[in-house]
């Protein structure tokens, strides 16, 4: 498939947002004025304006002798790059390659995009009049490169397309700066009597190399495609991402819900292919007002299984805000990981954390009440017991070294130790009573001391010496005593066991 790109070039960007802001600026010509080498030029004229034969660049005291009820307005620094970028990123709804072409326009890869809009015709169409109607003066164009399309959009005079492979017959009409070429080297050329692109366009390149440089020839083969021009990005793109425009805006939950399963059933055909299953999968709905809603889903382990994900987005509809409807269904796979084949036998055992009914499970209760509160811990190769364990990333992570089992250890681990009181009959014997949190616990029996020291080649203090302690309740918890018995040491209460 060969490349297609867009151009979209914005005439009057600026004075169109501030004509978006203040009304009444249409009805008079006005100009945007900054200080440039000790003397105040024109940036940007309004299309009003310009009629009168004011331009970016001129001079602001010749364009007020033009014209006697021009306004004036001065210019804010960096407003055409924040404009553009704003732009941009709502053009991401068309393609996910998106350029800032500065200092007014956008550059689109559009290669496999336009048949969603029924062609390019009907994709150009609905880009421009969407841009207009929200206020922005736009022209655009698409050809097989963006140099082409780049010149259609600024000079062309006959049709924005540009069929495939036919830029070169597209351009020979056109002035040399289609050609996006500096200043001097434009004056140079309408110098010298070339004033359309078709006047040099076969002269030979060592002849036109000599003349004007590298760069006219760069861009000169941008323009006809014999010359490779790298765009980058607004966003980087997800690599598995699958779009559903729609005919008419959807506002039922149904509506989302078919436009759900059928991008569901597009995006886990492709990764099923590929090996690969998703761990984290965005719905970006793009509604007729111009917002932009989103829901996400998240998977213990990779899953291409098209049933499941819709599970799990099914308890996310009800958070969808429609509004006037949503016009564009964006799906975004932003985190994907290998998927091994699963091969089921007859004397396949207890399949355990590897069971794919457990953690399709697991995602269905995480769609409840959150990823964040579901929990896997693996030990960590550490004495001090904060530091023994540590969050699993997924299902399948394998631990690093084994849980240790020579001693007891709590159910629930407290992240940091709490201060208790106690008291004992000797100072180097377990408490027979202890304070936590305002409460009296009274120990009928313990086991210990077990001393573990601080790991010294991370932190400097105290040995702990833990007891497993048990109240007149039954409940047992998990205290230590920070230090020697004769340091008036300092007690803690770090766990709870079954």
């Amino acid at each position: 498939m060969p490349k297609r790109y867009m151009a979209i070039w914005f005439r009057h960007l600026v004075t169109d947002w501030l004509m978006l802001g203040r009304p009444q600026l249409r009805e008079v010509p006005f100009v945007c004025v900054m200080p440039e080498h000790n003397r105040i030029v024109v940036t940007a004229a309004s299309h009003r304006a310009e009629a009168e034969g004011i331009f970016a660049g001129m001079a602001a005291a010749d364009a007020k002798a033009i014209t006697t009820n021009l306004k004036v307005l001065d210019a804010i620094p960096g407003k055409e790059a924040k404009l553009l970028r704003q732009l941009g990123l709502w053009c991401i709804r068309y393609t996910p390659l998106v350029t800032v072409d500065k200092p007014d326009g956008l550059l689109l890869d559009i290669t496999g995009c336009a048949h969603l809009w029924g062609g390019e015709r009907g994709y150009l169409k609905e880009i421009v009049l969407k841009l207009r109607s929200r206020g922005y003066d736009t022209r655009a164009a698409i050809a097989d490169t963006a140099g082409a399309a780049w010149a259609v959009a600024r000079y062309g005079k006959v049709t924005p397309i540009i069929n495939s492979g036919e830029q070169a017959g597209a351009l020979p009409d056109l002035p040399p700066a289609a050609l996006r070429l500096e200043p001097e080297i434009n004056s140079r050329l309408h110098k010298l009597g070339l004033r359309t692109i078709g006047s040099f366009i076969n002269m030979p390149q060592r002849e036109l190399r000599r003349r004007f440089g590298e760069l006219f020839l760069q861009r000169l083969g941008q323009a006809l495609g014999t010359e490779d021009e790298i765009l980058t990005p607004l966003v980087p793109p997800v690599p598995y991402t699958e779009r559903l425009p729609c005919m008419e805006p959807v506002c039922t939950a149904a509506g989302i819900e078919i436009a759900i399963k059928k991008l569901l059933e597009q995006l886990c055909l492709r990764l099923q292919s590929e090996g690969k299953g998703a761990r984290k999968v965005i719905l970006k709905c793009y509604r007729v007002d111009g917002k932009l809603v989103q829901a996400g889903i998240s998977t213990g382990r990779g899953s291409h299984s098209v049933s499941h994900l819709c599970r799990l987005f099914d308890l996310q509809i009800g958070k969808i805000e429609t509004a006037l409807g949503i016009e564009l269904f964006l799906l975004e796979a932003t985190k994907v990981e290998d998927v091994a084949v699963l091969q089921e036998k007859l004397w396949a055992g207890n399949p355990g954390l590897a069971d794919t009914a457990l953690a399709e499970l697991l995602d269905r209760i995480a769609g409840k009440i959150g990823p964040e509160r579901i929990r896997r811990y693996l030990p960590a190769e550490h004495y001090w017991p904060e530091r023994s364990v540590r969050p699993a990333l997924s299902l399948q992570e394998v631990p690093e070294t084994a849980w240790r089992t020579d001693r007891p250890r709590p159910v629930r681990l407290l992240p940091r130790p709490e201060a208790i009181k106690v008291m004992s009959v000797l100072p180097d014997y377990p408490p027979n009573m202890f304070i936590y949190n305002g409460r009296r616990y009274e120990v009928a029996r313990a086991d210990g001391p077990e001393r573990i020291e601080r790991e010294w080649w991370l932190d400097k203090g105290t040995h702990r010496d833990y007891y497993a302690v048990e109240d007149t309740a039954g409940q047992r918890y998990w205290l230590f005593r920070s230090g020697h018995f004769d340091e008036a040491p300092e007690w803690f209460l770090h766990g709870f066991f079954a």
